[in-house]
């Protein structure tokens, strides 16, 4: 079944519920055409799928999975190889939880020690963070498994990050901030993008039509679909024009800004019919991408938590060791001090 088809065949409340999570970690779908749910789950440091009732601190339960060192640990490796190949694993072992999206990698430049991310984010280096980001996705994606890079943009603190306001002139913002993106999207291809909880220059980055409409997929040629970080949209009709495609987690229909005030919107013509079905084509694009619009078996003997994980897991761990010798005085330290 074509995407064009399926958007053909939905009807308005159809599209604008696509457009919402179904529930924690599951997109919603036309069950009537007979198409899958997608499931995501979050994926900086490897899979957490929680087995019990959902939460977003993670305090309930998880399936038992191969933890993987923080990407702040893995990044001193400077290892292109290493993180593909843990993109790889990850991936196969995404296939054995029935999980479509992982929600990572964690890119956003650090700029305060006191930022509660700061353990998922790579580097302060924006070259060093796209280089290794874009392997990560080429691993993870090379088993029909898509990825979020996240979180877009500018997100430097957690301590109010939903009232916070990143102000950032335009070259440093490019220059430092978006730049480890732009080297992941162009050149890694991730399916999704998680949009961060801040704002940015005044805008939510979830209500940014510079961010997400103009740079990411407009100059970036980004083709997946954009995802709220979850619980943190705020707007229906400025987040639909801006370039969101998705409001996670999840609510009443009635409520949820991407239920039914999307499908007013569009009733009354705020939102133009095209702009939703663009929304729509997004998402089931990357369905078609790993394989549910044609029933495709991807699992291929997948397994969550195997030796061969365990043992690239420990690999990883052993590559992001770096031990400074201070032979030549590079640094302010006197002989025999600590």
């Amino acid at each position: 079944m074509d995407v064009k088809s399926i958007i053909s065949q939905m009807t308005l409340e159809e599209k604008a519920a696509l457009c919402s999570g179904k529930d924690f970690w599951h997109l919603d779908t036309p069950q009537r055409l007979g198409i899958e749910s997608v499931m995501v789950s979050d994926g900086p440091c490897g899979i957490r799928k929680q087995s019990d009732a959902a939460d977003h601190l993670g305090l309930n339960a998880s399936v038992p999975a191969t933890s993987y060192p923080t990407g702040s640990c893995m990044a001193c490796s400077f290892d292109r190889e290493l993180f593909r190949r843990s993109g790889e694993v990850l991936g196969h072992a995404c296939q054995a939880e029935d999980l479509s999206v992982l929600l990572g990698p964690a890119i956003n430049i650090k700029r305060s020690p006191l930022g509660g991310r700061n353990f998922e984010y790579l580097s302060e280096d924006p070259y060093l963070t796209g280089e290794l980001a874009k392997n990560y996705i080429n691993g993870v994606q090379s088993q029909n498994v898509g990825v979020s890079v996240k979180h877009f943009a500018a997100n430097s603190q957690e301590y109010n990050r939903m009232s916070s306001d990143s102000v950032v002139d335009e070259r440093t913002l490019r220059e430092i901030y978006l730049r480890g993106f732009e080297i992941a999207v162009e050149e890694g291809d991730p399916w999704g993008c998680m949009t961060a909880a801040n704002g940015l220059n005044g805008d939510l980055c979830s209500d940014s039509r510079w961010l997400l409409n103009d740079v990411l997929k407009g100059e970036w040629g980004f083709k997946g679909l954009v995802l709220t970080d979850f619980c943190h949209s705020r707007s229906t009709e400025k987040a639909a024009l801006a370039g969101l495609d998705i409001d996670m987690p999840w609510g009443d229909f009635e409520t949820i800004k991407f239920g039914k005030p999307l499908m007013d919107a569009v009733a009354r013509g705020d939102v133009p019919q095209s702009v939703l079905d663009e929304m729509v084509r997004r998402i089931l694009w990357v369905k078609w991408k790993t394989g549910m619009l044609d029933h495709k078996d991807m699992k291929a003997g997948a397994a969550l938590n195997t030796p061969e994980n365990q043992q690239v897991a420990r690999r990883a761990a052993a590559e992001s060791m770096v031990l400074l010798k201070n032979d030549k005085e590079a640094l302010p330290i006197a002989a025999g001090k600590k």
